[in-house]
């Protein structure tokens, strides 16, 4: 998930409310992550990380060594997840090296639930813990078969549609963030109806969308069951929800509805830059990258309305090792990083939208306004679209199977002119060549 590779970035910019400020870049698993002392007096408890993951920025950890005295905390980052996960997974198995908290990003919460649970403190009875507290789609993908909940969800990724009101009037569209809305409520295929209206008086040199994997991803983020069944069983090349987000996305493509982009590449920051889409399916975890690159230019000409349906892109949760000599103490701080006013004030600060259903009645949450987006009330907008997303199966080789579908083969598909069989084909085959090995 690109996401993970952003996260530096995106973290840093927040949601257009706030900054940060630099991360740890150490190895996980410092000298105390097993029960080293810290300051005189003191438990150190070690949190390992990827990318400048928030809870530090915010201040969470310094709030909470003010509240307990006795305790010290240290993090430690790496800053690519695709660099940090296979060394947990290597420390798990080994049972040292850990820090005792450790970070998983959701693209590999189910491996870690279905192959490491009995490594894994059941935080589902940790104190502090309240499982309503939770959205229960969130709470669902960290809890065994067998009912022990490994993992504590931090953020979520509800999308919405960010558009140019600019764009959209001179294509002759409604501008007003309810009508926007409207023209798509509730179905895809209406999304991609809009951008044909969009495409008969778009201003010359711009497109509907930035690019076809970008839909494909929102689309299968509204799915509960996308590449793999409840037996966990891979089941992409058969279900009808990935391959109507598959026509749907190649349709954007086919019917030259998209700026033919790669998201998170030079070439994509500088369509913000200068305006040449339209739309694009926004994470609220997005806004502040939006922000960032289309500059003091792009202010108020960018607006947010709900996503067809709801779809979530992105989110983490925090385990807690069971080889770790704090195990305890390293459960009560999960709980509280996780708990729904911090997970509040990680929103406030740092963009990061709570898994906390208990948050969103929170001021800081509820109220929550971005003036880049035209005052849009992204508090509400994202707290809908959390609420209806349906418990998604996540499986262990999500990542791998998403990155192929949109790399390999969409994007054939929009930059190279091939069909969407072509696409399709060349996809398929290399997720097979990738789940084979």
């Amino acid at each position: 998930m690109r996401r993970t590779v952003i996260l530096a970035v995106v973290a840093a910019l927040g949601a257009g409310l706030l900054a940060g400020c630099a991360e740890d870049s150490e190895e996980p698993g410092g000298g105390s992550a097993n029960g080293g002392g810290g300051g005189k007096g003191k438990t150190t408890i070690t949190v390992g990380v990827f990318g400048a993951f928030g809870l530090k920025e915010a201040g969470l950890y310094d709030e909470y060594m003010k509240l307990n005295k006795n305790i010290e905390i240290k993090q430690t980052s790496i800053e690519r997840n695709e660099n940090y996960y296979p060394q947990l997974l290597t420390h798990l198995g080994s049972g040292s090296g850990l820090a005792d908290i450790q970070a998983v990003e959701v693209n590999n919460i189910a491996e870690i639930t279905a192959t490491q649970a009995d490594k894994l403190v059941d935080l589902g009875k940790a104190e502090g813990v309240s499982k309503d507290a939770f959205l229960p789609w969130k709470w669902a993908q960290a809890t065994s078969k067998d009912g022990k909940t490994v993992g504590l969800g931090t953020d979520i990724g509800p999308q919405g549609i960010c558009y140019r009101k600019d764009l959209f009037a001179k294509a002759g569209l409604p501008t007003d963030r309810e009508a926007v809305g409207k023209l798509w409520a509730g179905d895809w295929n209406k999304y991609l109806a809009a951008g044909k209206q969009f495409k008969a008086k778009a201003p010359k040199g711009t497109a509907f969308v930035d690019s076809a994997s970008g839909v494909m991803a929102a689309i299968t983020g509204s799915s509960a069951k996308r590449f793999y069944d409840e037996n966990g069983e891979v089941v992409y090349k058969t279900n009808p929800a990935v391959r109507e987000a598959w026509d749907i996305a190649a349709a954007f493509a086919t019917e030259g509805l998209t700026g033919r982009l790669q998201q998170f590449t030079p070439a994509w920051d500088q369509g913000y830059a200068n305006g040449t889409f339209a739309t694009v399916s926004c994470p609220a975890w997005m806004l502040g990258y939006i922000q960032d690159k289309g500059g003091a230019a792009g202010k108020d000409k960018w607006d947010v309305a709900p996503a067809p349906k709801p779809s979530n892109w992105g989110g983490s949760f925090l385990i807690v090792p069971e080889a770790g000599k704090n195990t305890t103490e390293a459960a009560k701080l999960a709980a509280w990083l996780t708990a729904p006013e911090q997970q509040a004030k990680l929103f406030e600060k740092r963009g990061s939208f709570p898994s906390a259903k208990a948050a969103y009645s929170l001021p800081a949450v509820s109220g929550a306004k971005h003036d880049y987006f035209g005052g849009a009330p992204i508090g509400e907008i994202f707290s809908r679209a959390a609420e209806g997303i349906p418990v998604t199966i996540v499986g262990p080789k999500d990542l791998v199977i998403a990155q192929n579908l949109a790399d390999v083969g969409m994007l054939q598909v929009d930059q190279k002119g091939r069909s969407s069989k072509e696409g399709w084909d060349a996809a398929v085959k290399a997720i097979d060549n990738a789940l084979d090995q």
